[in-house]
């Protein structure tokens, strides 16, 4: 055991069953903490304020990942040597990687994303996944989005499968949850942005926006249930509906496919010539 590392916690202890509850959703509600489980989850939830309250390690986590172990404890979490059983309790991955921490609740209010006066959001409406949305949300955080806003109809952010679909992405920009369509859609809109749906059946074609110069300007993008899409009432509140083009045999494109192609087409737009971002010189 490291020097100075704290006593292996016990299997019985209250901070374990604690941690253990936080794999259901009323639990983590009750108590407005969730686990972030892996090395870059526990990561990125150390270098955000005042995020990071406890972290569960093996031994062999600690010291595999010292440096983890030391931004934690300076962030002020309270670190815990386990055993693997514990981790494995805990954890909610078949193969855990020895290090699960519990974090606060890290969500935005709609207002302030507002306020901001975003270029670029993701909205999830109605999407179920858990790994989509998490997948979603790391896509946008690729992409430059300002913001992701999940709807009150959608997958809870904290679930464990779509914290860790985002590897990490879910400490990197302000999200909104619970947040009904209609709000979001037209929050939104009053605040100078362009609302796009996105749907297969779409009467627009995302090469025609490309090339017709419309998606310089600020834009959501609406992104519907992975099994039947938007309902009518959704697509009706946008601006377009858009469809990525199939050139191939394809069927079709899952949800996290599209959404990339979709917030990166907006992303190159806008980041062109006359669009609302700068292009930085190398």
């Amino acid at each position: 055991m490291p020097s100075g590392a704290p006593e292996l916690i016990s299997p019985r202890s209250s901070r374990v069953s604690a941690a253990r509850r936080l794999a259901k959703r009323n639990f983590r509600g009750k108590e407005r903490l969730f686990l972030a489980e892996g090395p870059q989850a526990v990561r990125e939830a150390a270098g955000h304020q005042d995020t990071l309250v406890e972290l569960f390690a093996t031994l062999d986590a600690a010291e595999r990942y010292a440096d983890i172990i030391g931004e934690a404890r300076a962030a002020g979490a309270r670190v815990h040597l386990a055993g693997e059983q514990v981790i494995a309790d805990i954890s909610t991955t078949v193969t855990p990687q020895g290090l699960v921490g519990v974090c606060r609740f890290i969500d935005t209010p709609f207002e302030e994303i507002l306020a901001a006066r975003p270029k670029l959001v993701a909205v999830l409406a109605h999407v179920r996944d858990p790994g989509n949305a998490g997948t979603v949300l790391r896509c946008a955080d690729a992409a430059g989005a300002e913001a992701v806003v999940l709807t009150d109809a959608s997958v809870d952010l904290y679930n464990p499968k779509a914290v860790r679909a985002s590897v990490g992405s879910l400490f990197h920009l302000p999200v909104a949850v619970g947040v009904p369509v209609e709000r979001a859609v037209a929050g939104l809109q009053d605040a100078g942005v362009r609302i796009l749906a996105a749907d297969g059946a779409g009467t627009d074609d995302l090469d025609d926006e490309l090339d017709k110069g419309s998606m310089g300007g600020p834009t959501a993008w609406v992104f519907g249930n992975e099994a039947w899409g938007l309902p009518e009432e959704t697509r009706a509140l946008a601006d377009a509906v858009v469809r990525v083009p199939i050139h191939g045999k394809a069927e079709s494109l899952n949800l996290a496919t599209a959404a990339a192609v979709c917030l990166y087409a907006s992303a190159r737009a806008q980041r062109a010539s006359g669009g609302c971002r700068t292009v930085t010189e190398s």
